[in-house]
């Protein structure tokens, strides 16, 4: 980006690209053409600023102006006003509700003020298909470093005494994950990146892919000097078309530049990496589906041991870390082991990675040390919860975690404390929700999820997540039972002691966290056949308030099955056993007439 005076980085990643972005950066350079400032200011494409609810985001370099929501049209304005005349855009600028202030600058943001960026460091600053900004923020210092300086031994032990642990959900030791394929002995071994990131509301992985693809390349080769290992894979969904594309292109520069192939950088080690595509099967996010599924055989999960690191992909060796994870290592040979375990807290050491979403501000990426509570990634970065509705839960973990409540907003972040609140760590994914959600209809939406994504190959998981769901739909009928709640904690645990995988041993948590935390929720189903929140529409009934109902008969022509009657300037009714209850009556009354009991 050297030889410009100002640059505008615009993010690139899949969201702001759905919102336009692409458009932004034409008219952008349209502008700067028609202006005659081509060699004064360059727009670049960068990767996702986290910042998804204000996107698209326009960020101007030097003076680090930061402008929200950005549309193709006012691309001429920022040219204008901001590169020719020097005056920045105020009604693009960020406006603060909190101080009810307008900020230019990003490190001013409540949402970024805590964050701690190491494995998003590059994502929103550089070009994801330009080596050379890669490798202008020190981009394959760490592969050079542990070719030239380390032996594979002592690289496993910075790793260890980084104390880095799996970011994908099972939190293991990195180091010890590498230590252990390294003392195999084999004529090949593996390295395999898990790019397949299934969670519903999560995109941890596809960002990093999306806006720093150089960082797991050059990991990976770490990793295959590290195990003994010539060869790396990538297990990654065909639903990321943009992250293919640009992991794609890292891979094909690094090659070019001698940093993947035969004799890397003069030392003699060779390594390479080959994309891999997933039909997006959840539990091919578990390591030993995914290897089948890469063998080409169904992505089922196996037995362990043994482990991969044993006899994972053909056989062979293998070690599986996702994107995530490896996006840490450069930085770590970079910095040091001391450095990254300064961060965090006593048992996990460095950042966390979260997709916020939900009934949230503030959706978005970020990236915060280990041991923040809830209460400030909900309140804090996510800005509180929309519509000024109440914070009712977060749901951690993903489908495979639970529903954490008001009580545990307190609770430090990190995987023993989430494990013991009920939930867990995840790959990253935190939905939050608020007062109108139902907590017994959140559950069976989970386990909708998780139903239809079991692989079907151990009963547990294949029968008893089916009759948990069929359980769940009859509480929220109105047909429930007392004894329901008995058959549910019961085959919950079973199916959690007896399947096969982590998808099965998890698939319960939604529904034993959401009885733990949210019982009263339960039994206003089943014995008051009534669902609190409004959601459950069999427990729905809807009726005229006689007050308010002044006769206009809105609500009865907006009916679609005439359950509505009553003429004109008098009271109207409705016919509960007609009533489908669409909603379209509540809709169209302009007097509050209508009513949900």
């Amino acid at each position: 980006m050297s030889g410009y005076k100002i640059h505008l980085l615009v993010c690139g990643g899949t969201g702001c690209k759905a919102s336009l972005s692409t458009a932004v950066v034409e008219n952008l350079n349209h502008e700067i053409k028609t202006q005659g400032l081509d060699d004064f200011a360059q727009v670049v494409t960068t990767g996702c600023f986290g910042f998804c609810e204000k996107g698209p985001i326009v960020k101007i370099i030097p003076d680090n102006t930061f402008y929200v929501q950005v549309k193709p049209e006012d691309a001429r304005e920022i040219v204008e006003e901001h590169i020719v005349k020097g005056r920045k855009v105020e009604r693009l600028l960020y406006h603060d509700p909190d101080k009810e202030t307008i900020v230019s600058d990003s490190k001013h943001m409540n949402f970024y003020k805590k964050q701690v960026r190491i494995a998003l460091r590059n994502c929103g600053v550089i070009d994801p298909e330009n080596i050379d900004e890669y490798i202008a923020r020190d981009g394959y210092k760490a592969l050079g470093k542990v070719l030239s300086e380390k032996t594979p031994e002592e690289a496993i032990k910075l790793i260890k005494d980084s104390g880095l642990r799996g970011r994908g959900g099972g939190g293991f030791s990195t180091g010890m994950k590498w230590e252990l394929a390294a003392k195999n002995i084999s004529d090949e071994k593996y390295v395999v990146c898990n790019a397949d990131e299934g969670d519903p509301g999560a995109f941890m992985d596809r960002s990093i892919l999306e806006g720093d693809p150089h960082t797991v390349v050059e990991a990976m080769a770490i990793c295959g000097y590290s195990i003994g290992s010539n060869y790396g894979l990538v297990y990654i969904r065909a639903e990321y078309p943009l992250a293919i594309e640009r992991l794609k292109t890292a891979i094909k520069q690094a090659r070019d530049y001698g940093l993947l192939g035969n004799n890397i950088l003069g030392t003699g080690f060779k390594f390479d990496i080959e994309l891999r595509y997933g039909a997006g099967a959840f539990v091919c996010g578990e390591e030993t589906a995914l290897i089948h599924s890469m063998e080409g055989s169904r992505g089922e999960p196996t037995m362990k041991p043994p482990f991969p690191s044993d006899s994972g992909y053909l056989g062979k060796p293998t070690t599986v870390n996702n994107v995530e994870t490896f996006a840490n290592i450069p930085v770590i040979i970079n910095k040091g082991a001391a450095w990254f375990s300064s961060i965090g807290s006593e048992k996990a050491k460095g950042t966390k990675v979260f997709a916020l979403a939900g009934k949230i501000n503030n959706v978005g990426l970020i990236e915060v040390p280990m041991g923040i509570t809830l209460r400030e990634v909900i309140f804090e970065i996510g800005g509180g919860i929309k519509n000024g509705k109440k914070f009712k839960a977060v749901q951690t973990g993903g489908p495979s975690g639970g529903c954490l409540t008001e009580k545990h907003l307190d609770t430090p972040i990190d995987y023993d404390n989430l494990i013991a609140a009920g939930s867990m760590m995840g790959s990253g994914g935190m939905v939050v929700m608020d007062e109108d959600d139902c907590m017994v209809d959140v559950a069976k939406f989970f386990l909708d999820f998780t139903v239809e994504e079991s692989c079907g190959k151990c009963a547990p998981c294949r029968i008893g997540n089916k009759r948990l769901h069929e359980i769940l739909e009859k509480i929220t009928k109105g047909n429930g039972t007392p004894e329901d709640i008995t058959r549910l904690i019961n085959l919950g645990t079973v199916i959690k002691d007896t399947s096969l995988c982590g998808l099965g041993q998890s698939s319960p948590n939604p529904v034993l966290a959401t009885i733990n935390n949210f019982m009263d929720e339960y039994t206003a189903h089943i014995e008051d056949k009534k669902c609190p929140a409004g959601v459950c529409k069999a427990l729905m009934k809807y009726e005229i308030v006689d007050e308010n109902c002044v006769g206009c008969t809105a609500c009865a022509r907006a009916c679609p099955v005439g359950a509505i009657t009553g003429e004109r300037k008098e009271i109207h009714h409705i016919d509960t056993s007609l009533c489908i209850k669409c909603g379209a009556c509540i809709d169209r009354c302009k007097f509050n007439a209508v009513i949900i009991k």
